[in-house]
This record gives structure tokens, C-alpha cells and sequence, in this order.
């Protein structure tokens, strides 16, 4: 299958994207915010390692306050806020590329020929430098969980809540 966009690495600059909360609000990097960021991107929400990787990361975002998940799919924005209601997500902020796979173009993760994304990571640091990048191989196989968030909480300080 044909994966549009560049492969990143780290040091690389986070490339600027152009997509839509669950609310229709735009999004696009600097909406995202100046500090540590994980961007979690997954090929749809209805599929049992995408929604496995978005509750765990989740569950993770309840507990670091210096830390900001961004969960990417193709994903309609209604369904993502149907799905995070029905499952009570409400620590990681869902990002629909839909319109245009904008995000997934700029990351490297649009696959063109399904018109969904693949399943990556991306730790942000607050200079928007990429700092850590997994493009998982297999579309059913999760991702490193436990290197992605070390590699966020040292940049953020890894402080969890009480």
C-alpha cells in the first residue's frame, strides 16, 4: 500500500497540520499547545488495538499533568465523541483528519490507498522538535507504549499526579 508523506524522525520539526476536534474546532500544531505532546495516531477508533492504544494512553494522560495526548484518525469527528462518550475517554483530546489528511500527509501516516492512517507515535517537545517517532509495521501489532512514555516524562519532567 502507498503511505503518503515523509518518514520522520526524531529532531525533526513537527510539520504544521491542518484538522478538526470532536467539536469541529480547528486544530492545527500551535492549537496544541507549547509543552510536551503525544501524538497518537491510529487507523479508526472501531478496531480493538485502536481502542486499546487510545484507552491506554488515556488512562497514562489522567496522570501526567505536564503532558498532552492527541489521539489522530480518519475517523468522522461524531464518531470519535460518540466513541469517547461511550467509553468515557475524557483525559486525551481527539483530532479528525478527515477533511483533508493534512496531519497524516505532514507525518507520514495517510495511507492513500484505504484513505485511513497508520498506526504511529510521536512525542512533541514544547520547541515543537520531534523527540520520539514509532511508525509500527503492522497495522494489528500495538505500539511501544512504555518507550513512548518514558521518552515523554523525561521531556516533561515525569511527574504523575497523586
Amino acid at each position: 500500500m502507498t503511505v503518503l508523506g515523509p518518514e520522520l524522525k526524531a529532531g525533526d520539526k513537527a510539520p504544521d497540520f491542518h484538522a478538526v476536534d470532536n467539536s469541529l474546532k480547528p486544530v492545527d500544531l500551535k492549537a496544541t499547545g507549547n509543552g510536551v505532546r503525544i501524538f497518537s495516531v491510529v487507523p479508526s477508533l472501531d478496531t480493538p488495538v485502536c481502542d486499546a492504544q487510545t484507552k491506554r494512553f488515556n488512562e497514562e494522560a489522567g496522570k501526567l499533568p505536564n503532558l498532552s495526548i492527541y489521539t489522530f484518525s480518519m475517523d468522522l469527528p461524531f464518531a470519535q465523541k460518540r466513541w469517547c462518550g461511550a467509553f468515557g475517554v475524557d483525559n486525551v483530546k481527539m483530532v479528525s483528519d478527515h477533511r483533508d489528511g493534512s496531519f497524516g500527509q505532514a507525518y507520514g501516516t495517510l495511507i492513500k490507498d484505504l484513505r485511513i492512517m497508520s498506526r504511529a507515535i510521536f512525542v512533541v517537545d514544547p520547541q515543537n522538535q520531534i523527540r520520539y517517532v514509532e511508525y509500527v509495521k503492522e497495522v494489528g501489532d500495538h505500539p511501544n507504549y512504555e518507550a513512548a512514555l518514558a521518552a515523554a516524562k523525561s521531556l516533561a519532567g515525569g511527574a504523575a499526579k497523586a
